[in-house]
């Protein structure tokens, strides 16, 4: 019988696959992601990843990761495929600048044995490095390995600008966690925190404390409404909305201040509400003689005292 050939698209293919993954999902040797009974689909996603690319399934296994449901290889991986491939020579990494300036950096290059033409990859230098701020990550490796993470970087640009299909479009872990804090699970996954997802949220804003009413004496409310110039009370909108009273009200005392007749403006005011008694206090209070003048005006000026009756002013 000729050979089968594990796959996805094939009865028999698909059972062997099938087979084979469920003996890798039972081995202590294979990562957290992978074991155990419930996982044999990823063991067959990994076994088809490793056909496409002529990798051992165990080493593919070993070096993907799942970060959100989303595969990253290591870059040590990505660099050992780049090597095996036979289309290269070995990776070789070229150092620029003075260490720990703003131009010191690395790039990856090799041969392409076909042509025998260099292919230089990209400058990765401490200014990209703090520009991305990848260095300021909680817990990376750019702090206490750089060279290290360096070459990492390197080499992973050079594979995606020279041999994509080695990587199947994959980020690097390395890649992943320079933009997110990774933290690796007990099952061997990596995650991330979903506030670091988020979008930071707006500072604070201090509550606007609740204004209390301020209380303003009686005089000072009714010193308000008089016109410090004529003298005039200016009486207030709700006053003049008020329902008519029986007897004389604040426009008869007003009347009276304004013709010089305090007296009977007082009295009119003794029944009248306390705001605008206090308004048609103060009116009289400055309209009322300086100090060292008579308190009562000059017979002239003052008109005769006038009877009340009732329903009115008593005018005759």
């Amino acid at each position: 019988m000729p050979p089968v050939r594990a796959g996805f698209f094939d009865l028999q293919s698909f059972e062997l696959m099938q087979r084979v993954s469920k003996a890798f999902s039972a081995s202590d040797l294979v990562p957290q992601q992978y074991r155990g009974s419930d996982k044999i689909a990823n063991c067959m996603i990994a076994m088809d990843m490793a056909q496409r690319m002529g990798a051992n399934p165990l080493m593919v296994m070993q070096n993907l990761y799942i970060v959100h449901g989303t595969p990253s290889w290591s870059s040590k991986f990505l660099i050992a495929t780049i090597n095996a491939s036979g289309r290269y020579s070995s990776l070789r990494y070229e150092w620029k600048g003075e260490p720990g300036k703003p131009d010191f950096g690395c790039r990856a290059w090799a041969v392409e044995r076909e042509t025998g033409e260099r292919l230089d990859g990209i400058w990765v230098t401490w200014e990209m490095v703090n520009a991305e701020g990848w260095s300021k990550k909680n817990g990376s490796k750019w702090l206490t390995m750089p060279d290290q993470m360096f070459v990492y970087r390197a080499a992973a640009f050079w594979q995606r600008a020279y041999a994509p299909e080695l990587g199947m479009g994959l980020q690097t872990v390395e890649d992943v966690h320079d933009g997110l804090v990774l933290e690796r699970q007990v099952d061997g996954t990596f995650a991330v925190s979903m506030d670091d997802l988020r979008a930071p949220p707006p500072a604070a804003q201090p509550k606007l404390e609740e204004r209390q009413p301020t209380t303003v004496p009686q005089a000072t409310r009714a010193a308000e409404h008089v016109d410090a110039e004529t003298g005039e009370i200016r009486e207030p909108q709700q006053h003049r909305q008020a329902e008519p009273q029986s007897g004389p009200g604040f426009a008869d005392a007003h009347a009276a201040v304004r013709s010089g007749d305090f007296d009977l403006a007082r009295d009119i005011a003794r029944s009248l509400p306390e705001q605008q008694r206090q308004q048609i206090e103060a009116a009289i209070a400055n309209l009322s003689p300086a100090a060292g003048e008579s308190e009562n005006p000059a017979p002239q000026a003052q008109p005769a005292r006038r009877g009340r009756g009732q329903g009115g002013l008593g005018l005759e």
